[in-house]
């Protein structure tokens, strides 16, 4: 029963504060590399999403080709600045209609057709 007093008195004096620390430390090491895998494996999954979409046509005006009529005219509402400030930075804003044309660059490659290179037959 000798021996429960010396336990008992590293105890006290602190004597597993270091083995606990260790311990907590190695736990926070673990879950900040767990978290890592879990974040890198959503990157691949959100990547290979994207991947698989086919590519939008977009005009320079970022808005979609939809919203451009047969003139090429966009009828997105946009923000417009119309009072700056002594550093020319706009500090107010009013509604106002995109004043872009429509796309004119090549089309998407999902609307072109390509012929196999190769005969299997």
């Amino acid at each position: 029963m000798d021996w429960f007093w010396w336990v008992f008195i590293f105890f006290m004096a602190g004597g597993f504060a270091k083995v606990a620390d260790t311990a907590r430390t190695a736990l926070r090491t673990r879950h900040e590399r767990k978290m890592e895998r879990l974040g890198s494996a959503r990157q691949v999954r959100q990547e290979l999403a994207a991947a698989q979409k086919p590519p939008e046509p977009v005009c320079g005006c970022t808005h979609h080709l939809a919203k451009h009529d047969k003139k090429g005219k966009c009828h997105e509402v946009v923000e417009i600045a119309v009072a700056w400030d002594a550093d020319r930075k706009p500090v107010q804003f009013e509604a106002g209609q995109c004043t872009c044309q429509q796309y004119v660059g090549p089309q998407p490659l999902s609307q072109i057709y390509a012929e196999d290179l190769t005969d299997l037959a």
